[in-house]
């Protein structure tokens, strides 16, 4: 009985902790958007799962920020959306182009 009460305060503290869950994969980029990506140069600082020069694609995303507000920021950058990042170069990414990769970004969960 004296052990079963000596448990009890150990079975609690236990109990109190939920379970840790499993990582979720990250979404996939889709080839024709990636093929923009890598055109454009948005990879070489932007990933899906790590921070490099610029900030992670689903950081970006939870802004909810619309498309169109993502092209305009892509064309005239306002580093004060993002600090502790290097301050991204106005790109020249043509309007079709831009459409494409704002609207997947809008929209990435």
């Amino acid at each position: 009985m004296k052990k079963t009460l000596a448990l009890l305060p150990l079975l609690l503290l236990l109990a109190a902790f939920k379970p840790a869950s499993a990582p979720v994969a990250p979404p996939e980029i889709p080839a024709d958007i990636q093929a923009l990506l890598d055109k454009y140069g948005c990879a070489a600082c932007h990933s899906m799962t790590r921070k490099l020069v610029g900030p992670i694609w689903t950081d970006i995303a939870a802004k909810k920020y619309s498309a169109k507000r993502i092209a305009q920021l892509v064309a005239k950058p306002e580093p004060a959306n993002w600090p502790g990042y290097v301050p991204m170069a106005a790109q020249k990414v043509p309007k079709a182009d831009m459409d494409k990769i704002a609207k997947w970004l809008a929209n990435l969960k």
